[in-house]
């Protein structure tokens, strides 16, 4: 995600990226049978949600950008949540809801919750494929490329580093185990 600029305010930076979270899940779902289209923008809408709402998860910027950061999140998560009437979605929004209740209890707090719900997502693209005739479904794993391309899309239009991400979660303190293990050679010296 583009820090907010000075003359942009947070609700302006957030409306722009779920303006673009949406116009991408339009984007995919365009690629899907006009049937599975709305549940492809249910899937779209609830990963820039979750993504959003994991921003304990982002690498840390120095203050205030951390801050500007956070709000901006904040407010993309809720407008997202409030983005399926709009979006005509709200049923297979409700069927995902329940699906994530058996599987995951808070993506927000639990690191692996992402992938957990990743999987839910397919599962939710394959089940709704199935009530397609035989000759109209998509191919076997259309909604794992599906669900992948919404992830790095929604993932770039917020502009979360992953591999930075990843590694900040895996070292506290901004200390690589190298570095740990150089100070107790010196130590040791």
């Amino acid at each position: 995600m583009n820090g907010p600029s000075e003359s942009r305010s947070a609700g302006a930076h957030a409306d722009q990226l779920v303006s673009d979270i949406l116009k991408a899940a339009h984007g995919w779902a365009r690629e899907a049978p006009e049937a599975l289209r709305p549940y492809v923008r249910a899937v779209c809408i609830r990963l820039g949600e979750m993504i959003a709402d994991q921003r304990n998860f982002f690498a840390p910027l120095p203050e205030p950008q951390e801050a500007e950061r956070a709000e901006v999140l904040a407010l993309v998560a809720r407008q997202l949540a409030s983005a399926a009437s709009a979006e005509g979605v709200e049923q297979q929004l409700q069927i995902l809801t329940e699906m994530e209740l058996r599987s995951t209890s808070s993506w927000a707090l639990e690191p692996g919750a992402q992938s957990e719900w990743t999987t839910t997502a397919i599962g939710f693209l394959e089940e709704a494929s199935q009530t397609l005739p035989e000759g109209e479904r998509p191919d076997p794993y259309w909604s794992d490329d599906v669900v992948a391309g919404v992830v790095a899309s929604v993932r770039a239009v917020l502009g979360i580093d992953d591999l930075h991400a990843r590694t900040e979660t895996q070292y506290p303190g901004n200390r690589r185990a190298g570095e740990e293990a150089a100070e107790l050679e010196v130590e040791e010296e």
